[in-house]
Formats: C-alpha cells, structure tokens, sequence
C-alpha cells in the first residue's frame, strides 16, 4: 500500500479520533500520527487490524497533547495570592504610614489590656511564634490551658478591634 493511499484511506478516522479527545481540530496532530505511523511501519505486527494500528497511534498521539498542554497550562497560570503580590503598589505613601502607625497602636493598647495570662500567651504565641508546647513549658502549664487561653485572647481582641477587622 502507497503511504498517501494509506493516508486518504485514514484521514477522517485520524481526524475525529483527535477532535473527540483533544475537541479541537489539529493538523499538527494528525502529522505526528502519520509520521509515527511511518517511522514504526516494520514494527507492526499483523495480529490486528491495521485501522486498528492507526487509531491506537491516534489516541496515544492526542493523549500525550493533552496531557502536554495540561502541563504547560498548570505551569503558566498564576495564583491570585501570586498576581496581588505583583500588583502591590511598592510605595508607601505618607497617609498610609500614618494609617499602619495608628493601627499598630490600637492593637498594642489592645494587647496590653488583656488580662495578664491572655497577654503573655498572645505574646508568646503570636508574637514570639512560640508553638503551643514551647509556651506550655514556658509558662508551666499544660497545653490545653494555653490554647483555652490563646482561644479567649484573641476572642477578647476581636471585640477590642472589632472597628479595624
């Protein structure tokens, strides 16, 4: 059989074969089908058909698209963390430092009028970063004392700041 013979004879299968699996149409696709077909032409073996052949080149060939141009897609996209970061306006301008200043007081005035046990557990934790295990020794007291307390501090601090949150 003459190579474009074998062509015209699998052009159409070849072709909704790859629309079916990638849903678009592809001429690249069906290039590197036949030029597969072509390069592995001795190696197939005449236990099936070779329609059959062709289609298993067919699927294969657009499986490795998608899954190539799944790839390429996850490693071009960008999370929205990822662009806020970008976008973030590099410049600090006067009313805004004024704005961080007054709202770093309200939360150190806040802090220091919890009661003594939230506030060196707020301090230590939050702060500090101290885990829940560093500051149980700390303190001497076991760690679900610590995090009741954490809990409550910063339940009493959400009522203190409710105006900033």
């Amino acid at each position: 059989m003459d190579f474009r013979e074998l062509i015209k004879s699998n052009q159409n299968n070849v072709r909704s074969i790859i629309k079916l699996i990638t849903k678009e149409t592809n001429e690249d696709l069906e290039q590197e089908v036949y030029i597969k077909v072509w390069k592995n032409s001795e190696k197939y073996i005449e236990k099936g058909s070779f329609k059959t052949w062709i289609n298993t080149i067919a699927k294969n060939v657009s499986k490795d698209y998608l899954k190539s141009s799944y790839k390429k897609h996850q490693n071009n996209s960008v999370s929205d963390d990822e662009v806020l970061n970008v976008i973030k306006d590099k410049k600090s301008t006067p009313e805004l430092k004024v704005i961080s200043n007054d709202r770093q007081k309200r939360i150190s005035q806040a802090i220091e009028s919890l009661r003594p046990k939230f506030k060196e557990v707020i301090l230590l934790c939050e702060i500090r970063g101290f885990s829940y295990e560093e500051c149980a020794q700390k303190l001497k007291c076991p760690v679900g004392t610590v995090k009741s307390r954490l809990y409550n501090a910063k339940k009493e601090l959400a009522v203190l700041l409710e105006d900033l949150l």
